[in-house]
C-alpha cells in the first residue's frame, strides 16, 4: 500500500463535483458490477489515449476506464462513455513545477520524488534538477463528473481499492524491453550441440535463392542438416511461402533451419521444427560455415546507431542528415516528428511520406469523426482508427508547437509549467500494424520498402467502404515473354505498387576516379595509414531506367509451343501509370563472401520524370502468340493423398491464398474454388487450377462444397451459419434495435457474425457506411464480402491511369551497410521548400541529398 499512500488529491476544476466521505460508498454501489480488477492478460493503457496522443502529461490528463482499461484524453472520454455506458474512470495527471530555490538562488539539493508513481518518460526539454514532478490520481464518475480523490482507503469499497491499486501498479503494454533480456527469451535448441550435418558438398550462394520445390524467392529457410533451401509458411498478411520447409522436416526429420536474409555477426532467425518454436543456436557460425557462409564477417549496427568502425560510411551519415548545417526547426500542422522507439525509423519515414499525400489525408483525417464514432469497442485493435489517430497527430499541429518565448517563461513557471509536446510516439500504431508479423514485430531494423508494401496490404484489407487511398499507388505491368526457339510471345498483366530500378554500376561516369580510389584505399589499409576520402560512384538515372526496360532471362521457362522447358526472355512495360509513382533504387545485395552489401552510389534523380516511353503496346503486328496451354500440374504424392482422402472444411480455406489470387483480378468465388480444389497447397498451385478452368461456364459461380449439402459462397464466412435465407433470432434483433439502431442494420450485423450479439455490435460500429438503406440490403445479399461492394460483373484491379509525367515530392534515405542496420530519414517538399524528417526532429532542409535516396515518391503532373 506504499505506492497508494503517495497519491495526493488536488481540487478539481469548476466542472467537477466532490463527494462527502459518507456518500462515496453509496455513490459507487450502482457501478460496482462494471469495475474490474486487471487480470494477468489485460492490457492497461495508462500512458496514451486510444484516439490521440494525449497522456497524463497533457493539460487535460488521461482517463482510464475501470472496466476495459482503455485510456482516453479529455476530448474523447465522453465518446467512450456514450458508446459503452461505462461510468467510472481513473483520471491521471502529472504536474510539472519549478523547484523551490535555495538561499543561494539555486534549486534545493535533489532528493527522491515520492510523488511520482506513473510509469512515464520525463520531458527531455526540461532540466530535472530545476523541475519536479507530482502525479495525481482520482476516480471520476460520469456523466456528472463526480470526483473521488485517491487514496481514499477508508471510504472506498475493498474491490475498488484493489482495482485502483492494480491499475496504478500495472506495467505499460508498450514498455521498452532491455534488448539483452528480449533476446534471451529464446531457448537454446536441444539439437544445437549435436546437430548432424551431411557432407554433401552443398555451398549456398550469397544471392539468387529459390525454394527447391517451387519458384518462391522470399521467406526462404536453409536447413542446417542438408543445406536445402525451402519456403516457409503463409503469414496473415499474404506474405510467406507454401510450407515446403516444414514438409521437408516431416519427410526427413532434420530439425533446425535458419532464415536467409537475417544472418548477421550477432546471430540469425533459427527455427526448430521438432520443438515448434524459434530457438537459439550457440554453434550457428560453425553450422553456417559448413555451407560456405561466414557470418562473423557480416557487418551490422545495433539500435539503428552508427557503427564508428566503418569509416567509409561517415560521409553518408553526414550528407543525408545534413550534419554541420544549421537547420531551422519547423513547427505546426504537417511538421510533427515521430519519436524513435529503437529501430523504428523505417516506419516513421514511410508514414511521414504517406500522410503527405492528400488522398490519405482525406481518407483518414478527413473522416475522423465518422471513423472514431463508429470504431470497435477496442479501438487500439482497429487499423482505420489507428491510421486516423496517427494522421491527425502528424497533421493537426497539436503536437508540434514552438517553444515558449523566454520572456514568458518566468511568468509561467511561477505557477506551473505546461510543457509543449513536440513529436509523437507511435507505440500503439507500431504494435498493431506489426502484430503477428515475424519481422516488423521485432526490435530489429527493417527494410522501408518491405514495410511500405506491408502497409499497402493493410490499407487494401481494411478499406473504408469503397474508398481505398492505396489506389493511387496501384498500376498494371504488362509482361511480354518470348520463347527463344519459336519466337512466339505471351502477354500477361500483373499488379504492382512500386517501380524497382537496378543500379547500373557499369554505367558509372567516374570509373577512373573509382579505380584510383580503390587502389589508394587498399594501399592505405595494407600500410595502416588513414583511408582516403570516399569516392562515390556517379550513376546516370537514365542508365537505371534503361536497365529496367532491358530484356531478362526467365528461369525454368515452359514453352507451350514446344510443350517443354526452353529459353525465354521477359520485358516489362507499364500497362497503366499510377497517380503516385514510388521508385525504389535497388541498393542492397550480398557479396560473394555472403557479407551484406550496399551500393554506395549517387544517382542523379530528376525532379521531373517522364516515363511515357515505357507505356505498354500489347501484341504487335507480326507477332504470334504462344498457345494457351498450361504446363502440367505436378502434385506431390502426399498432397494427392490429402486431396483424395480429406475434404477441407469451408472455414479452413486459406484466405491469404484467396486474397492473393483475387488481387490479380480473378473473381473472388473462383479464387476460393481454386484454393479449395487444390487442397490449400498455396497460391501457385491454385493459380494453375484457375488457368485450366477459367473458360468453364460456372467458373465464377459460388463454391458448392461436396458433402456439405449445398452452396457455400464466400458470403458463408461473412454471414455465418444463419445464411441469407434464414432470419437471425428476433429476440437478439430486438435487443439491438432497442439501442437505437435500425432493424436492417441489426439483421445484417447478426448475419455477418453468426448471430453473436457482442460481435454484431462491433460489426455495426466498424461499418458506419452501412446505414438503413434498401438498396444496400439487396446489394449485401448478393455480395461475397461485407466490406467490398463488388460490381455485377467481375472486374480487374482498380487503377488510376493517366500521363506518365511526374514530379518529385518526397524521398526516403538510408544510412548504413544493410537494411538490417543503420538509420532512415525522410525529405518532403512542402509549401515550395524541402523539409527533413529525422525521427522527432523536423527542420527546413538546406541541401536535400536527392542523389543518395533509397525510395522516391513522384506525383503525376496534370496534363
Amino acid at each position: 500500500m506504499q505506492r497508494r499512500g503517495a497519491l495526493f488529491g488536488v481540487p478539481g476544476g469548476s466542472g467537477s463535483r466532490k463527494m462527502a466521505a459518507g456518500d462515496i460508498g453509496e455513490l459507487l454501489v450502482p457501478h460496482m458490477p462494471t469495475i474490474r480488477v486487471p487480470r494477468s492478460g489485460d492490457r492497461v493503457y495508462k500512458n496514451e489515449c486510444a484516439f490521440s496522443y494525449d497522456s497524463p502529461n497533457s493539460e487535460g490528463g488521461l482517463y482510464v476506464c475501470m472496466n476495459t482499461f482503455l485510456a482516453f484524453g479529455r476530448e474523447h472520454v465522453e465518446r467512450h462513455f456514450r458508446k459503452t455506458g461505462q461510468s467510472v474512470y481513473m483520471h491521471l495527471k502529472r504536474h510539472v513545477r519549478e523547484k523551490v530555490k535555495g538561499a543561494s538562488g539555486g534549486a534545493l539539493p535533489k532528493r527522491r520524488n515520492s510523488k511520482m508513481f506513473l510509469d512515464l518518460d520525463t520531458d527531455d526539454d526540461l532540466n530535472s534538477d530545476d523541475y519536479e514532478y507530482e502525479d495525481e490520481a482520482k476516480l471520476v464518475i460520469f456523466p456528472d463528473h463526480y470526483e473521488i480523490a485517491l487514496p481514499n482507503i477508508e471510504e472506498l469499497p475493498a474491490l475498488v481499492t484493489i482495482a485502483c491499486d492494480a491499475v496504478l501498479n500495472s506495467k505499460s503494454p508498450y514498455r521498452k524491453q532491455d534488448p539483452d533480456t528480449w533476446e534471451n527469451e529464446l531457448p537454446v535448441s536441444k539439437h544445437a550441440s549435436n546437430l548432424t550435418q551431411l557432407d554433401n558438398g552443398v555451398r549456398i550462394p550469397p544471392s539468387g535463392w529459390k525454394c527447391a520445390r517451387c519458384d518462391l524467392r522470399e521467406n526462404l529457410w536453409l536447413n542446417l542438416t542438408d543445406g536445402s533451401v525451402l519456403c516457409g509458411k503463409w503469414f496473415f498478411d499474404s506474405s510467406g511461402g507454401n510450407g515446403h520447409a516444414l514438409e521437408h522436416y516431416r519427410d526427413m526429420g532434420y530439425p533446425l533451419a535458419v532464415k536467409l536474409g537475417t544472418i548477421t555477426p550477432d546471430g540469425a532467425d533459427v527455427y526448430s521444427f521438432q520443438e515448434e518454436e524459434p530457438v537459439l543456436d550457440p554453434h550457428l557460425a560453425k553450422h553456417l560455415a559448413h555451407f560456405g557462409i561466414d557470418m562473423l564477417h557480416m557487418h551490422g549496427t545495433e539500435n539503428g546507431l552508427r557503427d564508428n568502425d566503418i569509416k567509409p560510411r561517415v560521409s553518408e551519415w553526414e550528407v543525408i542528415q545534413e550534419t554541420g548545417t544549421k537547420l531551422k526547426p519547423m513547427y505546426g500542422p504537417g511538421y510533427t516528428g515521430l519519436k524513435n522507439l529503437g529501430n523504428s525509423c523505417y516506419l516513421s519515414s514511410v508514414m511521414q511520406a504517406i500522410f503527405s499525400i492528400p488522398e490519405f489525408q482525406r481518407a483518414y483525417v478527413g473522416n475522423l469523426p465518422r471513423i472514431f464514432d463508429y470504431s470497435p469497442l477496442d479501438p487500439t485493435q482497429d487499423f482505420n482508427t489507428q491510421m486516423t489517430k496517427l494522421g491527425h497527430g502528424l497533421l493537426s499541429g497539436q503536437y508540434s508547437k514552438p517553444p515558449v518565448k523566454s520572456e514568458l517563461i518566468e511568468q509561467v513557471m511561477k505557477e506551473e509549467h505546461k510543457p509543449q509536446q513536440n513529436g509523437i510516439s507511435p507505440r500503439m500504431f507500431k504494435a498493431f500494424v506489426s502484430k503477428s508479423h515475424p519481422e516488423f514485430s521485432s526490435n530489429r531494423q527493417q527494410d522501408a520498402q518491405e514495410f511500405f508494401l506491408h502497409l499497402v496490404n493493410l490499407v487494401e484489407r481494411n478499406r473504408i467502404g469503397s474508398e481505398n487511398p492505396s489506389d493511387v499507388f496501384r498500376f498494371l505491368v504488362e509482361e511480354r515473354i518470348q520463347c527463344c526457339q519459336t519466337r512466339k510471345v505471351r502477354y500477361t498483366e500483373r499488379v504492382d505498387y512500386l517501380m524497382q530500378l537496378p543500379v547500373a554500376m557499369e554505367a558509372a561516369t567516374n570509373k577512373d576516379e573509382l579505380i584510383a580510389y580503390e587502389l589508394t584505399r587498399r594501399e592505405a589499409e595494407a600500410n595502416r595509414r588513414p583511408l582516403p576520402e570516399l569516392v562515390r560512384a556517379k550513376i546516370p538515372f537514365s542508365a537505371c531506367l534503361q536497365a529496367f526496360s532491358e530484356p531478362e532471362n526467365v528461369d525454368d521457362f515452359w514453352s507451350s509451343a514446344l510443350q517443354a522447358k526452353s529459353a525465354g526472355v521477359k520485358t516489362s512495360r507499364f500497362a497503366s501509370f499510377p497517380e503516385y509513382l514510388v521508385v525504389q533504387i535497388k541498393k542492397f545485395t550480398f557479396g560473394l563472401d555472403w557479407v551484406p552489401k550496399k551500393f554506395d552510389v549517387s544517382v542523379d534523380m530528376p525532379d521531373l520524370l517522364d516515363i511515357n516511353h515505357l507505356r505498354a503496346r500489347g501484341l504487335q503486328p507480326g507477332e504470334e502468340e504462344l498457345p494457351d496451354i498450361s504446363p502440367p500440374i505436378v502434385i506431390p504424392d502426399d498432397s494427392k493423398d490429402r486431396l483424395m482422402n480429406q475434404l477441407i472444411d469451408p472455414s479452413d480455406i486459406d484466405e491469404s491464398s484467396v486474397m492473393q489470387l483475387a488481387e490479380m483480378g480473378f473473381p473472388l468465388e473462383a479464387c476460393r474454388k481454386a484454393v479449395y480444389f487444390t487442397g490449400n497447397m498455396g497460391a501457385e498451385v491454385a493459380f494453375n487450377w484457375i488457368i485450366v478452368h477459367m473458360e468453364e461456364p460456372d467458373f465464377a459461380e459460388p463454391l458448392t462444397m461436396p458433402g456439405y449439402g449445398g452452396a457455400a459462397s464466400a458470403g458463408a464466412s461473412v454471414f455465418g451459419a444463419t445464411g441469407l435465407d434464414n432470419q437471425p433470432p428476433e429476440e437478439i434483433v430486438a435487443i439491438i434495435t432497442s439501442m437505437g439502431f435500425h432493424r436492417n442494420q441489426a439483421v445484417q450485423a447478426l448475419r455477418a457474425t453468426d448471430s453473436n450479439l457482442e460481435r454484431a455490435l462491433d460489426w455495426i460500429f466498424s461499418h458506419p457506411e452501412f446505414e438503413e438503406d434498401s438498396d444496400f440490403v439487396i446489394e449485401m445479399e448478393n455480395n461475397a464480402n461485407a466490406n467490398i461492394i463488388s460490381e455485377a460483373k467481375p472486374e480487374g484491379p482498380r487503377v488510376k491511369d493517366g500521363s506518365g509525367m511526374y514530379e518529385l515530392f518526397a524521398f526516403i534515405s538510408h544510412m548504413g551497410t544493410s537494411t538490417m542496420s543503420g538509420h532512415y530519414v525522410c525529405h518532403i517538399k512542402k509549401e515550395g521548400r524541402w523539409v527533413i524528417y529525422n525521427d522527432h526532429k523536423v527542420c527546413a532542409s538546406e541541401r536535400p541529398p536527392k542523389d543518395l535516396g533509397y525510395i522516391y515518391f513522384y506525383r503525376r503532373i496534370p496534363s
